[in-house]
């Protein structure tokens, strides 16, 4: 495998390498990070790779220095990304919304591991579900995609950058030890047959331009320094033109706009994959690594007759609550394993509504399930 310009073809590599393949094969030009197991690969990989594309490389000083030259470098117009493993974004918590509030568009990957503090930092975990979602102070709408394979690494950060540029935020690209450090084939097709979401710059003329719009479900074209646009940002709640306006009804307008820009177009977003749904009776509710072992679970429940079957999620957030409300009228149980003590197993029940019974199946870290302990699980209702 040459490393040169933009990779394509079939390739052997591990799902930190996919990551930073997909940031790079979408455009992504500036990578600022701090080493942490077990997302090192991703950095590493981006710091042999991106002076080969004519983008920049820099290792920071720390996780909160990271989130903020990523931010920086995107209002710089530049697409940006940073990863990093628990404790690293536990740190970068206060600049995530930071690029909320700012609506900044970057990617934030996260191979997650056992947790909390220290933990366990070379071996699996699934506990920053719920960090990704209300991790920083305030109210956001949050994109968090979870990958299961390398190949999904890749074609999971490409969508991670689109998404960004589409909504204007962060977004996070929450994978996992195991995922992260798998090695399989991965092809990368050619950037003409992906599809790529470019910044493009504004519509409106420079005197009248506002760079934020808080009227309608989508945010405003984001101009970039160095466009001769009047770009004025800050973490402060601001009006349209970004200047700052302390007052609740500017907070309101404010507010409102960077959540409903996501749960108004959730169904847009949201994105799920089924198996067996249509006639099962308990469904498995998994994601990560953690799907990989659902589904040979299921498969093998289905070779034996058991109709059970399987809700993958793709995007952890927004959370498909619509589908699991539907699918609690129809089904017995929903399983739910997942490497924490649960954390979506949580949203699973607030959105079954008692329409159907939810079962945790916890790992605190360090090991994945067995298909035939989900097996078991699932059998408790035959």
């Amino acid at each position: 495998m040459a490393d040169k310009d933009v990779l394509t073809g079939e390739h052997f590599i591990h799902g930190d390498a996919a990551c930073a393949e997909g940031g790079i094969a979408s455009g992504c030009r500036f990578f600022a990070g701090y080493p942490i197991t077990p997302a090192t690969e991703v950095a590493e990989r981006m710091a042999r790779r991106l002076p080969q594309v004519g983008g920049v490389y820099i290792q920071m000083e720390d996780e909160i220095a990271s989130m903020a030259a990523i931010l920086g470098a995107s209002w710089g117009g530049v697409k940006s990304m940073t990863s990093t493993s628990g404790p690293g974004f536990s740190l970068m918590m206060e600049n995530i919304g930071l690029g909320m509030m700012t609506e900044t568009p970057c990617v934030v990957v996260n191979i997650q591991r056992g947790g909390p503090s220290t933990g366990l930092p070379t071996l699996v975990g699934q506990a920053d579900v719920m960090q990704a979602r209300w991790g920083s102070h305030g109210d956001y709408g949050c994109i968090a995609l979870a990958p299961a394979s390398p190949q999904e690494c890749f074609d999971f950060t490409v969508d991670a950058f689109n998404l960004s540029e589409i909504y204007r935020q962060p977004v996070f690209v929450l994978g996992d030890e195991v995922v992260g450090h798998m090695t399989e084939k991965v092809i990368i097709p050619p950037r003409e047959e992906l599809r790529i979401v470019e910044r493009g710059k504004p519509q409106a003329k420079k005197e009248d331009y506002l760079p934020f719009d808080f009227k309608g479900p989508m945010p405003a074209q984001m101009a970039v320094a160095g466009q001769g646009y009047h770009v004025h940002v800050t973490g402060l709640t601001h009006d349209e033109r970004g200047y700052p306006v302390i007052t609740d009804a500017v907070q309101e307008r404010n507010i409102r706009h960077i959540v409903d820009k996501i749960r108004k177009n959730a169904d847009k977003i949201i994105r799920v994959e089924s198996v067996f749904l249509d006639d099962a009776e308990v469904v498995v509710v998994a994601y990560g690594c953690t799907s990989r072992v659902a589904r040979q679970a299921v498969e093998d429940l289905r070779s034996r007759g058991v109709k059970a079957g399987l809700l993958r999620l793709i995007t952890i957030w927004p959370f498909p609550s619509n589908m699991i409300r539907q699918l609690a009228k129809q089904v017995k149980a929903f399983i739910v394993p997942e490497i924490n003590y649960g954390q979506v197993a949580y949203e699973v029940e607030r959105t079954a509504q008692g329409n159907a019974e939810v079962v945790l199946m916890a790992l605190m870290g360090g090991s994945i399930h067995r298909p035939d302990e989900i097996e078991e699980s699932v059998l408790e209702y035959f």
